[in-house]
């Protein structure tokens, strides 16, 4: 199709004639401008049937007329959808048998204090939701201080006994085990053992030619910034603020954020790659014929191990090892700012959309009410 002079409204990409309604709502997305540049990738029945890209990847810079266009293979920071992702570089050493979930963490991270196990660490209720000692931005590239500083914390409730996610320590506690269990950074542990065998296009801690494909970030709103932090001094705030800088666009759009491993929040993806990653767990551990999890991992990965309260989100959650289950059955993970992975095993899909805008979710909303019709 003619790509539109209006540089947030050129799209590209393929579907399935059943899932025009999805085509339709996503470009709708980009000609009314509630979405400037995003990428969605949908497989039914284990088959890719949706795979579309639009908009600009800089649609903030004036010196950019034209716009440089979404690709498939263009990459975005998507927030939290990468939480499962480092989950499963862990729960892979799990199913190998290097640990157990109920192995104290100690017993592989010998510095580490709180009384907690592996499988409370997967599940948010290790008590460790924020790194206790303030930190510049420069510390998000220092693994080892901040790793340090987690080992040598107090929870702040005995672990196991409430949820609240760990919205930025998660990566380390769960990245630091991978470390010290199997030797690799999580970084290059998810390229070479995952993401490589899968034909994966994500990771964490770019390198520069990488770095060269990602789509800046932009905010829906000039407070948004400030209204998803929450109230100040509140454990959202505490959570989210420190180290200083996850919320900055100068960081978060420059080489310190795309270059360093911060496995809780800087996952950077195509739709493509996440989408094919859950179709490869929905189909019980092996995509492409390459299996590489057990389905009794992925069962209990994917189980339901705590559902009550989240002090963090201030709302019930249903916690697996490493996602969010929602009442209809389907475990993922959404991103502060819209980006979003998922599993629906009772419908037959996957579905990950990925957005430079950082907004509400009620963009991918209307794009599940348009799947949903068609299915």
């Amino acid at each position: 199709m003619p790509v539109p002079a209006d540089r947030t409204a050129a799209y590209r990409g393929r579907m399935r004639a059943r899932f025009a309604g999805v085509h339709d709502c996503f470009h709708d997305l980009l000609d009314s401008g509630r979405e400037t540049g995003a990428a969605l990738s949908i497989r039914y029945d284990g088959q890719p049937v949706v795979d579309l890209v639009g908009g600009s990847t800089r649609p903030t810079d004036p010196t950019d007329a034209i716009g440089s266009g979404w690709r498939s293979d263009t990459l975005v920071n998507v927030y939290s959808v990468g939480k499962p992702v480092a989950a499963l570089c862990l729960l892979l050493l799990v199913d190998r048998g290097r640990l157990d979930l109920d192995d104290p963490v100690a017993r592989h991270w010998p510095e580490f204090r709180t009384p907690a196990t592996v499988r409370q660490v997967l599940t948010h209720t290790a008590g460790l939701p924020v790194f206790p000692v303030p930190r510049p931005t420069a510390a998000l590239g220092d693994w080892a201080l901040l790793a340090g500083d987690l080992a040598a914390a107090e929870p702040e409730w005995e672990p196991g006994t409430v949820a609240a996610e760990h919205a930025l320590t998660y990566g380390h506690l769960v990245g630091e085990l991978v470390r010290r269990v199997d030797g690799r950074p999580v970084g290059r542990f998810l390229a070479e053992e995952i993401a490589g065998p899968w034909r994966l296009d994500l990771g964490f801690g770019l390198d520069a030619a990488d770095q060269q494909r990602c789509a800046d970030l932009s905010y829906g709103t000039p407070d948004w910034p400030v209204t998803t932090v929450g109230v100040p001094g509140s454990l959202r705030a505490r959570a989210l603020g420190n180290p200083a800088g996850c919320r900055d666009l100068a960081v978060l759009n420059g080489p310190l954020w795309r270059g360093a491993e911060i496995p809780a929040v800087n996952l950077h993806a195509t739709a493509t790659g996440l989408a094919r990653l859950y179709g490869g767990l929905l189909a019980g551990g092996t995509l492409d014929g390459v299996r590489l999890f057990t389905p009794e991992l992925v069962a209990e990965a994917t189980r339901v191990q705590y559902d009550g309260p989240d002090l963090l989100l201030e709302s019930r959650t249903r916690w697996t090892l490493g996602m969010q289950c929602e009442e209809d059955g389907s475990w993922g993970m959404g991103g502060i700012g819209g980006s979003c992975a998922w599993a629906d095993p009772v419908r037959g899909y996957t579905l990950a959309y990925t957005t430079g805008r950082l907004a509400a979710f009620d963009r991918v909303e209307a794009l599940v009410d348009a799947l949903h019709s068609c299915l």
